[in-house]
């Protein structure tokens, strides 16, 4: 196993946690590994739950565009960084991530992955893509909506504000706010409760309840990378990486 991925079993939960601080920044190694990792733990007769985390201040901040994160064959690595997302969403027990801090573009879509997030007042969950000129990803397009309704996903996406804890537990993002600092020991509590449960019934639970999103997402991780890779390097996501690089606000041409 790297140096960027560390993976504990507490009773009958796997804890698997990202070594990339402050930012967590995935890429196809990563989240190769995470997929691996993550399915043999959950393999039958294993782990009955699953916490994501991740060390530093940040849950997730995603790919990282703005210093070309997806190389010189952006449809080929997006593909390939979507399939092993794709892999995340299909683990047969139920994932719970812990967020603290922001959880950002794709890390927005990883969290989206889990079963189950836990939050704290300061967490920030944050639909970026907008302000990078870019479509969304890893999944967003059909979890989201699933996740918090048709019209807040698309609140999100199209004004690309951050949505703090308080309003996340509100809206159905986030399952749990716990306090500061405690989104850990938040999420393995949750999964213990999972644990309790008849191992074998979750899993068929899971199944079904899974079923119609996991039906949804070939065809929606395909036309996100179509729709990523054709915004890629024009005149607005040029301006939007800039001023993130920047922290400052774009000036979008519609170009």
């Amino acid at each position: 196993m790297s140096e960027e991925l560390s993976v504990r079993v507490d009773g009958h939960v796997g804890v698997l946690e990202i070594h990339r601080p402050p930012n967590n920044h995935f890429d196809l190694d990563v989240l190769t590994e995470l997929a691996d990792t993550a399915e043999e733990l959950s393999a039958p007769g294993g782990c009955r739950a699953l916490v994501l985390c991740s060390e530093g201040r940040n849950f997730c901040a995603g790919v990282d565009f703005a210093s070309g994160g997806v190389g010189d064959t952006p449809v080929r690595t997006l593909d390939a960084i979507y399939g092993q997302g794709l892999r995340l969403f299909s683990l047969p027990v139920p994932v719970i991530a812990a967020v603290q801090g922001a959880a950002v573009g794709g890390g927005l879509g990883l969290a989206c992955a889990a079963d189950f997030r836990v939050a704290a007042p300061s967490t920030r969950f944050h639909a970026n893509f907008g302000l990078l000129g870019l479509h969304q990803g890893f999944g967003l397009t059909v979890s989201l909506p699933r996740i918090v309704g048709e019209q807040r996903a698309a609140d999100m996406l199209y004004t690309a504000r951050r949505v703090h804890g308080h309003e996340a537990h509100t809206i159905g993002l986030a399952d749990q706010l716990v306090a500061d600092g405690a989104v850990r020991e938040g999420a393995l509590e949750y999964a213990h409760r999972i644990a309790a449960s008849a191992p074998l019934a979750v899993r068929s639970m899971k199944a079904t309840m899974r079923a119609d999103l996991l039906a949804a997402l070939p065809a929606a991780l395909d036309r996100e990378v179509v729709e990523q890779t054709k915004l890629l390097g024009t005149k607005d996501n040029e301006a939007g990486v800039a001023a993130s690089l920047d922290r400052t606000g774009a000036t979008f041409t519609g170009e």
